[in-house]
């Protein structure tokens, strides 16, 4: 049985299920335990800060839930889909390019193979808000948990005048 999961493994890997869609890392801020564990890695939840990589001057934070324990220690535990996001605009906003309703903006693997976390990107062109969704999926069952947050696009620092995200969804 172990040769056919090492294939799988290969295979979700080459279809890209465990890579993030942009290459970015993102940047761990804290963790915090939530559960002790005698002798082996405590659960924890854990924030992390991401810059979106198409819209210059927007950044979210997300928190997940790690679980510790051996399964958490040597990789193998499924994590919940319980995650937190929070985006806010950190400076002047510049578009890089086009971008679709929903595109990723960042991807990352909650499983061995089968389960990812994706955070999202859409524009409210009515408000010229952009919103951002993160929630989990699996393979073959998904997870209705999710979260979201939107982001006012506004002037910043001497310009009045804050871009339309209108005009940057294909």
């Amino acid at each position: 049985m172990k040769p056919f999961a090492a294939l799988l493994l290969a295979a979700a890997l080459g279809l890209g299920l465990g890579a993030p869609a942009i290459a970015q890392e993102p940047d761990l801020i804290f963790k915090k335990s939530t559960v002790w564990k005698f002798l082996t890695p405590d659960d924890k939840l854990a924030t992390y800060g991401i810059d979106d990589p198409v819209v210059e001057g927007v950044a979210c934070h997300y928190t997940v839930p790690e679980r510790g324990g051996v399964k958490g220690m040597v990789g193998i535990a499924e994590e919940v889909s319980d995650i937190s996001i929070a985006c806010r605009q950190i400076g002047p906003i510049a578009f890089k390019g086009k971008f679709d309703q929903g595109d990723v903006v960042y991807r990352e693997s909650r499983s061995l193979i089968f389960k990812k976390m994706q955070i999202v990107r859409g524009c409210d062109v009515k408000r010229n808000v952009l919103v951002y969704l993160v929630y989990s999926d699996k393979l073959i069952d998904g997870s209705p948990k999710n979260s979201t947050s939107t982001v006012p696009i506004m002037p910043w620092g001497a310009t009045n005048e804050a871009p339309k995200c209108a005009d940057f969804v294909k």
